[in-house]
């Protein structure tokens, strides 16, 4: 029996950057967070919807009385899923969009007006800018509005000179002003209250920087409210409602340049955290606190600069876990185009972290929870491929009998089950109207309805396609649910360098012992559900391989964990992979003492 008992007392973070050997904090990790500075088990997720159509491009939460709208903008439109505060859906719903422009490019923008009336029927505004792939587009595109409560959105303009609403960065709500930006630098608002009037006094249009501003959001302006940031490409902008009389002109909006020398990754990087803004800039973090500051990163900044995969940057996106003190970026990590991990700062105990390339990291949007309780993130695998997003009549075809014919079943292609409703006017096809759009069609292919009443060489050709992803609602349990399926989700976390020529157990440093670190046994101390799987991972040296021991398998009731296992280099990988598993690390004990006094 050993003389010695050691605490675990690694401290909180997974550190990436770095030779392992050199690291004072966790080594690796996967769907693992800290909280107290300890480690415990990300929460699991749940499955609200299978068939929304991705992948998801911008998400947007709007509570109401008994149940909360998600809208999830795609590719090719707009859809709103009602939810009730349990999480379960009422039916999707494919918004009616004017003047929209389908593109494989278009990323979502979203905001709300209130009512200042107090009807409650508050105004959705949405801009999809096609920015997916190039975060510096000059394609001015339509900015769409409509009631909250309603299935259509039309286009912004002014009413006064019937000019058009249309810019290429975005739109955001300082209330009661909607304000859009875009191309050099353009601000523009509209008049209060009024998102049909942008040539009253109060509504302004300036450029207030060299290069596109791509996201604004509000922030507190106290006596110069209302007050918002805009990031352009290269500074940080601070817009103010201040009235002032200049001369013989009346000025209402002051625009100050906060910062010349910042940058943006992507335009869905920003959040706000408790007044306090934080982004992901092209080569570091930052953060708005009155000043813009860089957020020390030691931990993970070059594993995650030097593996995002660039050319999909747009595609990072950032929510937040306020329980936790948690803010995630999504990216897009090696040669993958869609995001597969997420970097996590965790402002609560100071210190970063990352999913570990989970399953439950390949999300393309979400959004985070406010009034509804948890997170809602969308996911981009398909479910369903080949969806039909839009027919076209190819050839009309001739002599059929007139009327309209509902659920008509189209045959030919590659795929299978769709359905359409057909009107027919004087012997030829005058319209087609998507019911079910089937599964695993291919663009450009030409499907037939031989059932419909004599006529014949009628075609409808594929002309837009799309995928069926799922849409979850994270922080939930503790396993992945699909389709009424729990899955297990692998979490582990893996501690620093414990041997005694590292420091030991409990030293910053080397004692300078020569020997290894011998493990006869550990106590552990876990809030602990299902079983965990403990190993000893070491090597002789810093550049050798390692060598890893057999599972130690414990569960709740496990008092102590024997082994005969040392390393010169050692360190402890606990994993949890059942269902249902969970755990919250205590103060694990460790008896350890001098092995072998010889190198190896």
């Amino acid at each position: 029996m050993t003389a010695k008992v050691f605490a675990l007392d690694t401290r909180p973070g997974i550190q990436r950057d770095g030779t392992v050997f050199d690291k004072d904090i966790y080594n690796d990790g996967r769907w693992v967070r800290f909280q107290r500075g300890r480690p415990r088990k990300v929460g699991g997720y749940r499955e609200i919807l299978s068939t929304l159509s991705g992948p998801s491009r911008g998400m947007y939460l709007d509570p109401q009385s008994a149940f909360t709208n998600v809208y999830s903008g795609y590719a090719y439109g707009l859809q709103l899923l009602p939810i009730d505060n349990n999480g379960i859906g009422t039916g999707l719903i494919d918004l009616t969009l004017s003047n929209f422009t389908p593109s494989d490019v278009n990323l979502w923008q979203f905001d709300a007006l209130r009512d200042s009336g107090g009807s409650g029927d508050n105004l959705l505004v949405a801009h999809p800018g096609q920015n997916l792939n190039n975060i510096n587009s000059q394609v001015n595109t339509p900015v769409l509005a409509g009631s909250i409560t309603g299935t259509s959105l039309s286009q912004l303009f002014d009413t006064s000179s019937g000019t058009p609403i249309e810019v290429s960065g975005g739109v955001v709500v300082l209330h009661p002003y909607v304000f859009v930006y875009g191309n050099a630098g353009l601000i523009k608002n509209c008049s209060a209250g009024n998102p049909y009037d942008w040539s009253s006094a109060d509504a302004n249009e300036t450029n207030a920087a060299s290069t596109k501003i791509v996201q604004g959001l509000p922030v507190r302006g106290g006596s110069n409210a209302p007050s918002g940031l805009f990031w352009s490409l290269d500074s940080l902008i601070r817009v103010s409602y201040a009235p002032a009389t200049v001369g013989a002109s009346q000025i209402y909006w002051r625009y100050d340049i906060i910062s010349s020398q910042s940058s943006i990754l992507s335009s869905q990087s920003v959040i706000e955290y408790d007044g306090i803004y934080y982004w992901c800039g092209v080569d570091r973090f930052l953060m708005y606190n009155g000043v813009v500051k860089e957020i020390p990163n030691p931990v993970n900044q070059n594993y995650f600069f030097d593996n995002l995969n660039y050319a999909q940057r747009q595609k990072v996106w950032v929510t937040k876990v306020p329980r936790y003190g948690e803010i995630w970026w999504y990216y897009p990590r090696g040669d993958s185009t869609e995001c597969n991990d997420a970097i996590i700062y965790n402002i609560r105990e100071n210190t970063w972290y990352d999913a570990g390339t989970a399953i439950g990291a390949r999300r393309s949007a979400g959004y985070f929870s406010q009034v509804f309780h948890w997170p809602v993130n969308a996911d981009w695998v398909p479910n369903i491929e080949g969806v039909i997003n839009s027919l076209a009549i190819s050839n009309a075809g001739s002599g059929y009998t007139n009327g309209t014919y509902t659920g008509v079943a189209l045959t030919g292609g590659s795929g299978t089950g769709a359905t359409a409703d057909i009107t027919i006017a004087g012997g030829v096809i005058t319209s087609i109207t998507i019911v079910n759009p089937g599964s695993e069609y291919v663009v450009d292919e030409l499907l037939s309805a031989p059932s419909l009443p004599a006529g014949a060489n009628f075609a409808a050709r594929v002309a837009r396609i799309t995928s069926q992803v799922s849409l979850y609602q994270h922080e939930i349990g503790v396993d992945a649910i699909q389709g009424g399926n729990a899955i297990a989700i692998e979490s582990y976390f893996e501690t620093n360098d414990l041997g005694l020529v590292s420091g030991g157990p409990s030293q910053p440093s080397a004692v300078g012992e020569n020997a290894w670190l011998r493990l006869e046994r550990v106590e552990p101390d876990f809030i602990l559900s299902g079983e965990m799987s403990l190993f000893v991972v070491g090597r002789p040296y810093a550049q050798e391989e390692d060598y890893t021991s057999q599972a130690y398998t414990f569960d709740a009731n496990t008092g102590k964990i024997d082994m005969k296992e040392q390393r010169r280099e050692l360190r402890l990988k606990f994993v949890s992979n059942t269902q249902g598993g969970d755990y919250q690390v205590g103060k694990v004990l460790l008896n350890a003492d001098v092995g072998d006094i010889r190198g190896y």
